[in-house]
């Protein structure tokens, strides 16, 4: 009978463990550490200034030593990329007949992206200069690895840099111009940049002006005879680039 009882005792017990062990693991948990925030902040590229290197050195220096060694008063200086300095190349015969009896000069370096054009500017490019008007036309060379928000920022900030440095400029700010032979997702993003571009004229110390469907075909297609690269514009692109600045030319010039 000592025997028997014993062993009831027993299996009532084991009997119990499936209603005893849940209520062990209603316990609260060891809290876990909360996941940290590993992204590495965005920096933009675009307005940091850094200097050109390599052979590009050469024209970004003549720019630089063109500007210091003929300070003074301006009617235009033109600051840009190779496209701005195609106005000695491709536009040379258009430069001659639209401003060859104004005093221009010409700030346009072959490459150059937005953050060149503010080394130069760091560098010496304006000091010295008091010009009437400033032709800009800048960011296609950015387009193919900076976000359309950074492109901005970096033309915006080219825009500031004239304004600090030269606060009696008159700014014409181009839409930058359309590239590639057809539609592309490069030229969207252009086409993105330029409309947030447009949002900076303000009508009367920053004019915006846009004449890229000049420069393209009723199909979207930029031919060889406007742009023979699909990039740099012929003389016929410099002819358009002229007549449409012109009257706004005149209106600060006149002032």
């Amino acid at each position: 009978m000592r025997f028997t009882i014993k062993h009831i005792a027993l299996a009532a017990a084991v009997s119990l463990l499936p209603f005893v062990a849940p209520a062990q693991n209603t316990a609260p948990a060891a809290a876990t550490q909360a996941p940290t925030n590993s992204a590495v902040p965005h920096t933009n590229n675009a307005i940091i200034p850094v200097p050109r290197t390599g052979n590009a050195t050469n024209r970004q220096n003549l720019v630089l030593q063109r500007a210091k060694a003929a300070p003074g008063d301006y009617d235009i200086e033109f600051i840009g990329d190779s496209i701005t300095e195609g106005w000695e190349g491709a536009g040379r015969n258009v430069w001659q007949q639209s401003y060859g009896s104004r005093k221009a000069i010409n700030m346009g370096v072959g490459g150059d992206r937005t953050q060149h054009v503010l080394w130069r500017f760091a560098n010496g490019q304006l000091d010295g200069i008091k010009a009437k008007a400033a032709v800009v036309m800048i960011g296609t060379n950015n387009s193919k690895d900076d976000s359309e928000a950074d492109i901005l920022e970096g033309v915006a900030a080219i825009v500031r840099g004239i304004r600090i440095r030269q606060p009696g400029t008159k700014i014409i700010l181009l839409a930058i111009f359309p590239r590639g032979q057809t539609f592309s997702p490069q030229r969207g993003k252009i086409l993105e940049v330029n409309q947030a571009l447009a949002k900076m004229d303000d009508g009367k110390n920053i004019f915006y002006i846009d004449f890229g469907s000049q420069l393209i075909e009723s199909d979207g297609s930029v031919s060889k005879s406007m742009m023979p690269d699909y990039l740099h514009p012929s003389e016929a692109g410099y002819k358009i680039w002229a007549a449409a600045i012109e009257p706004k030319l005149k209106e600060i010039l006149a002032n």
